[in-house]
């Protein structure tokens, strides 16, 4: 289980320069850094100075794994700061090698002009945790308990996700940082379930698997303390590769975000010894 406060500590970047911060990671039964952290970290660093702002988008390159044994170091460029939007480039290095960079820009709140919003899918609301059980660690709920992590339990390549973080503190930059985190870990197992015999449980043991690039944009404020749904849906895989995209609406059915991602997926014997 993943402790709340442990994560928002995780987020309190340590300044160790202009622009420059230092960030531990969180141990999660392996050595690599959950892709979910490193853009909470990011968003949390590139909204650093930008009070009057939120993230709108960020897109991130996963240019390859970093080691929960060492700290990272976060370099933010800023490269453009006006009235309304913002943009800038966070990098995340450690012991000199570039993990990740991300493309953020940030924008301040306008009236509407216009506006549409897709529908939340017709699926049943988040049963109440059990009585007794742990607070403040984040919560999730698959719909309808589908197992990806199993490789025999097959269906179709989509996947509903109820998420949230009891007990986290409210504001609107921590909000977007802590459902950045939820968003990263759900759809290459979405694009499993459609193939008997391949399931997330072998991945890093006999199936290579990694996120490559992941795309987030926030449309409407929320809370992450409270329920959102995580919908799923992976429309291609092939070619040792998977791309999937996701909306995030709140239990009143309002979206709030949206995210896609490319995903790798292939035979461990087809890694080679370079870096990806």
């Amino acid at each position: 289980m993943i402790s709340v406060d442990e994560l928002v500590g995780l987020l309190a970047l340590e300044r160790v320069g202009p622009d420059q911060y230092r960030a531990d990671s969180l141990l999660m039964g392996h050595d690599v850094v959950f892709g979910g952290q490193v853009l909470a970290q990011s968003i949390v660093a590139a909204l650093d100075g930008q009070e009057d702002k939120l993230v709108k988008t960020v897109h991130t390159v996963f240019a390859r794994s970093a080691s929960t044994k060492e700290a990272l170091d976060i370099a933010v460029d800023v490269m453009h700061n006006g009235r309304s939007l913002a943009s800038a480039a966070v990098t995340i290095s450690q012991q000199g090698r570039l993990c990740t960079r991300s493309l953020v820009l940030l924008s301040g709140d306008e009236p509407d002009l216009i506006r549409h919003a897709d529908p939340s899918p017709a699926v049943p609301l988040p049963a109440e945790e059990a009585s007794g059980s742990p607070a403040r660690e984040w919560a999730v709920q698959v719909v309808g308990d589908v197992d990806i992590n199993d490789p025999d339990a097959v269906g179709p390549p989509e996947l509903d996700v109820w998420t949230r973080f009891p007990g986290a503190p409210e504001g609107p930059g921590i909000n977007q940082a802590l459902l950045s985190f939820a968003t990263d870990g759900f759809l290459i197992g979405t694009a499993m379930r459609p193939h008997k015999g391949v399931g997330q449980a072998q991945a890093h043991r006999t199936i290579s698997t990694g996120v490559l690039t992941h795309t987030l944009t926030f449309h409407e404020p929320f809370s992450a303390g409270e329920w959102l749904l995580l919908s799923h849906r992976s429309p291609y895989a092939g070619h040792g590769r998977s791309y999937g995209s996701a909306g995030i609406y709140r239990s009143d059915g309002q979206l709030v975000a949206s995210f896609v991602q490319d995903n790798m997926i292939r035979t461990k014997a087809a890694q080679s010894r370079s870096a990806l």
